[in-house]
C-alpha cells in the first residue's frame, strides 16, 4: 500500500511538517500517492485532470494539517480529502460543461459511497461485537498488532511479553476471532 519504508510513523511526519520539516511532508506525500492517484484516477478524465486533482488533494491536506485530531488514521483523513476533491471536479465538469449525463455517474458514485459506508459500519459493528467475545490478553494483541499496526517488538516492550509469547498470543487470538465470526454467522 505504502512506497515509504514505515521507519517513521504518519504521527512523527505530521509533527516534523508542522514544525517546519517539508521532507517530512514530502514522504507523507510518497508514502500516500499511489492511494490518492489511484482513487481520483476512478474520477478523472484525463491525466491532467488527475494530477490536478492529487495536486489539490495534497495542498489542501498540507494547508489543513494543523486541524488532523488523529482520532482516525491519517491516510482516512486524507481520503476523505481526496473524495471530495474528486466530487469538487465532478461538480466543475458538469458545470463547464453543461452535461446532464454526469448526474447520472455522480449519483451513481454517491450511491455506491453509502453502500460502502453501510457495510464498513456492519463490519464494525460485527468487529465490535466479536472483540466482546475475547479475553482482555486477546483483544490487546489484536488492538496494537492487527488494528494500530505496531510492530512485534513494540507489542513486547508495551506489554512486557517476550516477542515469542506475543506471536503465540496473537496467533491464539486470530483463531478464536476466526472460531467466534465464523459462529456468528451459522443460522
Amino acid at each position: 500500500m505504502t512506497n515509504v519504508p514505515e521507519q517513521h510513523s504518519d504521527e512523527s511526519l505530521i509533527s516534523a511538517t508542522l514544525a517546519g520539516d517539508d521532507g517530512a511532508y514530502a514522504l507523507l506525500v510518497t508514502r500516500y500517492k499511489r492511494r490518492i492517484f489511484g482513487l481520483a484516477a476512478r474520477f478523472a478524465r484525463d491525466n491532467d485532470e488527475l494530477e490536478d486533482i492529487c495536486q489539490e488533494v495534497f495542498i489542501k491536506a498540507f494547508e489543513n494539517l494543523a486541524s488532523f485530531r488523529h482520532d482516525a488514521p491519517f491516510e482516512h483523513w486524507l481520503t476523505r480529502i481526496a473524495v471530495r476533491a474528486s466530487h469538487d471536479a465532478l461538480r466543475r465538469r458538469r458545470r463547464e460543461k453543461g452535461q446532464s449525463g454526469f448526474d447520472d455517474y455522480v449519483f451513481e458514485v454517491r450511491d455506491a459511497a453509502a453502500e460502502a459506508r453501510h457495510e464498513a459500519r456492519e463490519a464494525r459493528d460485527l468487529l465490535k461485537w466479536a472483540f466482546t467475545r475475547l479475553k482482555a490478553e486477546e483483544r490487546i494483541v489484536i488492538t496494537l498488532l492487527e488494528l494500530e499496526g505496531h510492530s512485534v517488538r513494540e507489542i513486547s516492550v508495551l506489554t512486557g511479553w517476550s516477542e515469542t509469547n506475543v506471536k503465540v498470543r496473537a496467533h491464539r487470538a486470530r483463531q478464536v476471532l476466526k472460531r467466534v465470526l465464523e459462529e456468528s454467522n451459522e443460522p
